[in-house]
């Protein structure tokens, strides 16, 4: 095609206002704004020059373009008007998926956070007294019946609220031991997802970081001989997404609680997962719940809302009151603080804890599901699904809890094994996750694995539906 001719064709393009004033351009920018239009219209205008440039359109082509120009903006119109957070299928048998969302919420939490964010509530606001309130009240009266020490002779543990857990971290660490040591084993120095570091955060606090003992061992007289007058702070460091076996030594809370008491020092815990329920029913074994360290005489207990809580992103701050009252009290914390979402969210997931219905808490139940429940759904799905193109075997294999928590523990699950004769499978968990809703799964040894364990039973059907697409293109 010659210069001449392209110039001709790119004179054939309508100007923006010119198919605004058109009758399906005006329908479309009284339904989506003419702003919106104009720039939808602005790009599909730019993709055919760049195509006439490149000479992929003679005349006849570009005819055809014009054409559909209407449904071209119609489609790029919900392409860039559609949310780019979306609801994705999980079907990696990873339970709290950090890239997924960890936890999703229980229907209770979705139905409290509508009520309660549709309009007016009493966030800060005491209803029988008509004056100001502090929002932490709406989950520390719920949290002190879940931590409550029974027989232990403490006093119930307090419970503020944050962003993350990462933020409480930082909290504590800057409110009880700004400008002094903080006494670590090198064994807990963890790193989890996002680059968050324990020496990282100890920094930002204001605190200095005080090692003791080695990578694999460390005893509790490496503790007391690191004690000195610029000590304040005693941590230990839950190993939530790694373990150290063979040659190993890790000091007990026990120990440490009791040299704490000797020495007049505060003992925090960072445990990272934060299950307030004993997960061995569960099928997962070495995961402490918050009230085993409450119980053992920990001061400080940090931990997330949305990994083994099962709840929203939060991170919890439990502990003896005085020193929670004192963390309340600095400044960090109203930058740090949740909004009435979180609150909203995390208080109906705690009344499910209070009422022990722990089935209504999605990640707690998915843990839940015996390998035989999880097979026979899968054996379902593949009857429903009937493609010539697709080979679909139900297969053994592992799920896990994710999200930093429980790293040695896998759940026994019944995995779709799909292989598909025209697409690799790399090619296949891409067509999965171009559909409508998404759906993620996993790719091992040239097989696409999907795990029904994290899929909801009413998201079956969708899958099929997915795979019969796939199978038919």
């Amino acid at each position: 095609m010659k210069s001449v001719a392209k110039s001709e064709l790119f004179r054939e393009l309508p100007a923006v206002d010119e198919f605004l004033r058109s009758a399906r351009g005006s329908s479309l920018a009284d339904a989506h704004g003419p702003a919106t239009v104009s720039d939808a219209t602005r790009t599909v205008l730019a993709r055919l020059r760049v195509e006439i440039s490149s000479g992929l359109l003679d005349s006849a082509a570009l005819q055809l373009a014009l054409d559909g120009l209407a449904d071209a903006v119609e489609g790029e119109l919900r392409r860039s008007l559609r949310p780019s957070l979306r609801s994705v299928i999980n079907a990696t048998g990873v339970i709290l998926h950090t890239n997924l969302g960890r936890a999703p919420l229980a229907q209770s939490a979705l139905d409290h956070i509508r009520e309660t964010a549709a309009g007016y509530s009493n966030l800060e606001f005491k209803i029988d007294a008509g004056e100001r309130g502090k929002r932490d009240v709406h989950v520390d009266r719920l949290f002190q019946k879940l931590l409550a020490a029974e027989g232990s002779g403490q006093k119930a543990a307090s419970t503020i609220v944050v962003n993350n857990n990462a933020a409480a971290v930082l909290l504590a660490l800057n409110t009880l031991a700004e400008g002094g040591e903080v006494i670590v084993s090198r064994g807990e120095l963890v790193e989890i997802g996002g680059s968050f570091r324990i020496p990282d955060v100890m920094a930002k606090s204001g605190a200095t970081l005080r090692e003791v003992g080695t990578t694999n061992r460390t005893r509790i007289a490496d503790y007391e001989n690191a004690i000195n007058d610029r000590t304040r702070l005693l941590l230990r460091v839950h190993r939530s997404n790694f373990e150290i076996t063979g040659f190993t030594e890790q000091v007990s809370v026990a120990e440490l609680v009791e040299l704490a008491r000797k020495r007049g020092l505060p003992l925090m815990e960072d445990l990272g997962s934060g299950a307030l329920v004993d997960l061995q029913n569960f099928g997962l074994r070495g995961e402490p719940s918050v009230l085993d360290s409450l119980r053992l005489g920990v001061d400080i207990v940090t931990y997330s809302g949305d990994k083994l809580l099962g709840g929203p992103q939060a991170g919890m701050i439990s502990g003896r009151a005085e020193l929670v009252a004192k963390l309340r009290a600095n400044s960090l914390f109203r930058a740090l603080r949740v909004d009435k979402l979180t609150y909203a969210a995390l208080e109906a997931t705690l009344l499910a804890y209070v009422k022990r219905d722990h089935d209504a808490i999605p990640a707690l139940k998915m843990m839940r599901l015996r390998k035989d429940e999880i097979g026979a759904r899968a054996e379902a799905l593949a009857k429903k699904t009937r493609s010539e193109a697709l080979k679909i075997e139900v297969v053994d294999g592992d799920s896990v809890v994710g999200g930093g928590a429980a790293p040695s523990c896998v759940l026994p699950t019944r995995l779709l094994a799909v292989t598909c004769n025209d697409l690799s499978a790399d090619e296949l968990a891409e067509q999965l996750r171009q559909s409508d809703p998404p759906i993620v799964a996993r790719v091992e040894e040239g097989l696409v694995l999907l795990d029904l364990r994290t899929a909801f039973p009413e998201q079956d059907q969708l899958i099929a539906a997915a795979l019969e697409r796939i199978g038919s293109l």
